[in-house]
């Protein structure tokens, strides 16, 4: 399947233009075939299945009218659930009503009490939703949930779960937690990220036979991410790998810099720098004694480095602007993160040194990542946290346009952004990575690849997916969701890392 991520508007440009080109190819006859193909795999019956279709009025109730009928054909044993008036003008759901019907076809305006059934088809609305269902339609998704809930039901939505916005992932108000998504066409950003990354399930992309059309957005995953993994040549050696500098561990945060910099010594660079803004630090890791050790001043000066991260257990006193006003004005590639990101945001000074590093060279508008969580972005753009987490997308693109920075956004459905405008949406992780030391990790694996030699865009590509897909690496060996650490998903990405990734594919149909 195509990577391409579209917007509502450009689902809605794709269905003109395929109109205009075949307008007497019926793409909701198609939609609703798929439906139920993927309806009886799901149910695991061919004949006899008991399936509640939920029917609202537009296109997607209009799709969910031609599987019914196709399921009722077929042999199953289908209900439909109307709550409110079918008009539907298009030729296609007309007719499926007209069939069903005529086949006698179970039609109800309410849900059912405690009936339990082997799937449940949810087709009340499609990606047009701009506000919360209301009335009996927030009545029926409510009792579908609770339905499934309670009889292990399995929920298959019709294009995107109804009360989910398409676009930013954001549940508008009731919203079907679906167990399988059928989306068409092609996958929508939605789907992946925010409330999408849960209340999705499977996703299924089915073309239509419609042919792609580009677009910015892009999905992250094991395909598009293997072969950026740097190559090694026999005729080798340390200097051929590069030297990361890790700035960053104040007194009493000095963990936050030792796990980015052993992050940064797992993905394979040269030598490692870890230089501590605590005065009181110790002068080895003992558990990484490869690590060498300096003081922050010193690894800001060292003339051997070809990357740095900064940020990580930084701290925000007096030293912290000197020391990140030092690193920005290297002419290296670099990773900003957690309490650099903070300063940029609220020193001035520190912005126009930044904005001066980013005023060369056309090359260098690609060798700065800022990796914010939610609450940092919000401090880079002047903005809430619920502001940012309403639109993921767009925050993070706001932010890489206004620093010409590769923006990766933290979070659930990770966002990597590049000045440009494009976007990818990242399809690993779980939510064992919600714990101390992950982000530091995450900088630390980028470092190290913009270290070896690798552009910032493909070096957070590569560094977001495989801290994830080590995440879930985790996940399948029984140490998450509940107590993984940064320490094990560091192991884990060095083995999947030195797999090609081969052992971390995941499926998108």
């Amino acid at each position: 399947m195509s990577d391409f991520l579209y917007s509502t508007a450009e689902i809605r440009a794709i269905e003109a233009a395929h109109a205009r080109k075949k307008p007497k190819e019926s793409l909701m006859l198609r939609a609703g075939g798929a439906v139920a193909a993927l309806a009886s795999k799901i149910a695991k019956k061919k004949r006899g299945a008991s399936i509640l279709v939920l029917a609202g009025p537009g296109n997607n109730g209009g799709d969910a009218w031609v599987a019914a009928a196709a399921l009722k054909k077929a042999g199953q044993i289908v209900t439909v659930l109307a709550p409110s008036e079918q008009k539907n003008p298009d030729p296609a759901a007309k007719s499926a009503m007209t069939a069903y019907r005529k086949a006698k076809g179970a039609l109800i305006t309410k849900f059912p009490s405690d009936e339990k059934f082997d799937l449940i088809i949810d087709g009340l609305f499609g990606i047009g939703l701009q506000r919360a269902p209301a009335g009996a339609f927030a009545d029926a998704i409510k009792s579908a949930n609770a339905n499934a809930d309670r009889h292990h039901t399995p929920i298959l939505a019709i294009d995107v779960p109804s009360g989910l916005s398409a676009d930013t992932g954001v549940e508008f108000g009731a919203t079907i937690q679906a167990d399988f998504t059928i989306t068409f066409l092609g996958a929508k950003p939605g789907l992946y990220t925010a409330d999408g990354v849960e209340g999705a399930g499977k996703i299924h992309v089915e073309s239509l036979g419609v042919e792609d059309a580009a677009s910015q957005g892009h999905l992250l995953n094991a395909a598009s991410v293997a072969p950026l993994i740097p190559k090694r040549r026999k005729n080798s050696h340390k200097g051929s790998f590069g030297n990361v500098g890790i700035i960053g561990g104040a007194s009493g945060m000095m963990g936050a810099a030792v796990l980015s910099a052993r992050a940064a010594l797992h993905m394979g660079p040269g030598k490692v720098f870890l230089g501590f803004a605590a005065k009181d630090a110790p002068g080895i890791d003992t558990i990484n004694p490869e690590i060498m050790v300096r003081t922050a001043e010193e690894v800001v000066a060292d003339e051997s480095l070809t990357s740095l991260a900064v940020g990580m257990g930084l701290g925000i006193d007096k030293t912290a602007p000197r020391l990140l006003s030092a690193a920005l004005a290297r002419a290296l590639p670099m990773v900003i993160d957690a309490d650099a990101l903070t300063l940029i945001a609220a020193n001035p000074s520190i912005h126009a040194v930044l904005e001066a590093k980013m005023a060369g060279t056309p090359h260098q508008t690609l060798s700065l990542v800022f990796t914010p969580h939610p609450g940092e972005a919000a401090r880079l753009l002047g903005v809430t946290t619920d502001e940012i987490q309403s639109d993921r997308v767009s925050a993070a693109k706001s932010i890489a346009t206004k620093f010409k920075a590769v923006t990766v956004l933290k979070g659930a459905g990770t966002i990597i952004a590049a000045p440009d405008g494009r976007y990818w949406i990242n399809t690993s992780g779980n939510p064992g990575m919600a714990s101390g030391g992950m982000g530091d990790a995450l900088s630390g694996m980028i470092a190290a690849f913009l270290a070896q030699g690798m552009d910032a865009l493909n070096a957070a590509k590569l560094g977001v997916y495989l801290h994830g897909a080590a995440a879930d690496e985790c996940l399948a060996h029984g140490m998450a969701p509940h107590g993984l650490t940064a320490s094990e998903v560091i192991f884990e990405a060095r083995t999947l890392l030195n797999a090609g990734l081969q052992a971390h594919a995941h499926e998108h149909e």
